[in-house]
């Protein structure tokens, strides 16, 4: 029990995008100005790279380190639950669709994430001194 409290905001944040991402369409808002800028691509970006983030922390806070490897493997695990998100929305997902951008945007938010897992870890887990 000890283990999970390091994992649990992953695992909320893993279950609200597994949610969010199989809502039926008719239940998604729409807005022109956001379809035109392809806002939903920049939501995909934001929530895969928290993948990223969330799971590091977990590894950081419970191990004190994290390997460059298992940043690597964290980036292909969030990037291929993109990747399986999008086929729950072609064959299960009402109104939802596989969209091949949504991949490419999850993938790059999870790269991205390494990225803001390392300047938070910088930031506020390194000793710094003056």
């Amino acid at each position: 029990m000890k283990l999970l409290k390091y994992y649990v905001p992953a695992t909320i944040w893993i279950i609200l995008i597994l949610f969010v991402c199989t809502l039926p369409g008719n239940d998604i808002p729409t807005n022109s100005f956001l379809e035109k800028i392809h806002f939903d691509k920049f939501v995909h970006f934001g929530l895969f790279g928290g993948i990223v983030l969330f799971l590091s922390l977990g590894i950081y806070w419970q191990k004190k380190h994290i390997s460059p490897v298992t940043l690597l493997l964290l980036v292909f695990v969030a990037a291929g639950y993109g990747l399986v998100i999008e086929f729950i929305q072609k064959y299960w997902a009402i109104n939802r669709s596989f969209d091949m951008y949504d991949v490419v945007a999850d993938t790059l938010g999870a790269i991205a994430g390494v990225w803001v897992f390392k300047l938070v870890r910088y930031l506020f887990f390194t000793d710094r001194q003056s």
